[in-house]
């Protein structure tokens, strides 16, 4: 396959960057996306050129790293996968490829196709945790948890943070991400603690970092990865209600 593709190039967040146009060559529709971003910068280091930077870890859809905006969607064209998991057979011989990093206030470019997602571990350290009892390990079946709500909290577990969902809302919403994390932790028996403050204290952290409100179109669990259901954002629309009641009477 011959490929143009049209990258975002920027040296750092205080600069403006701009789209810069490669082709590529030889690429096997058996390759993986990031595969074919490999290639490319082969070949951009073999003529003393700086490669593309992009993040990438796991490279198996599970750390949530390896995150673009392909042809104007979060992840590429196919969905439920991240961009590791998108194969070149996805896209014909000869087509033009845009390549983008995620757009938001909160996602500020800190080089090309990276962004700094500290913003999403932020919202969890204001209350994504759940108070530990250091003494012995309990049995797995010590707190009878029903299998629908466990299967429901471990659905909202498997969010991984990309940031699709920011990536998708036209406001830059981070509410499919912190819902997940709230709805995960509010549904088992051993969230109940903090459950009332961990609404109040990630949504307000959220709010903090500059992301949008929820626009209720469903572009965020259309293009998650993971399929996360936006049934999380209207549990955790209720947790923060209930929270602010019950401070508001306190």
């Amino acid at each position: 396959m011959k490929l143009k593709l049209k990258i975002w190039r920027q040296k750092n967040t205080q600069d403006k960057g701009n789209f810069k146009a490669y082709d590529v060559d030889d690429i096997s529709p058996d390759m993986s996306f990031l595969e074919m971003i490999d290639v490319l910068n082969e070949q951009l280091e073999t003529k003393g050129e700086e490669p593309v930077h992009f993040d990438h870890d796991c490279r198996e859809g599970i750390c949530g790293m390896c995150s673009m905006h392909i042809n104007g969607r979060p992840h590429g064209p196919q969905q439920g996968v991240t961009t590791c998991q998108l194969h070149m057979r996805s896209f014909s011989d000869g087509d033009t490829i845009t390549i983008e990093p995620w757009r938001a206030q909160g996602f500020p470019v800190l080089r090309d196709l990276m962004v700094d997602r500290s913003a999403f571990d932020r919202i969890i350290q204001a209350g994504g945790y759940v108070s530990v009892n250091t003494g012995g390990t309990p049995d797995a079946n010590e707190i009878p948890i029903p299998k629908s709500i466990a299967d429901e909290a471990f659905n909202a577990a498997t969010c991984i943070g990309c940031g699709a969902c920011v990536a998708a809302c036209k406001n830059a919403s981070a509410s499919l991400f912190v819902s997940a994390k709230i709805s995960q932790l509010a549904l088992l028996p051993q969230g109940q603690v903090e459950r009332k403050e961990r609404a109040e204290k990630m949504i307000a952290q959220m709010d903090a970092e500059g992301f949008g409100a929820c626009t209720n179109t469903g572009a965020c669990s259309a293009e998650c990865p993971k399929g996360i259901s936006l049934s999380n954002i209207a549990r955790m629309n209720r947790e923060f209600l209930t929270a602010k009641a019950s401070s508001d009477n306190a």
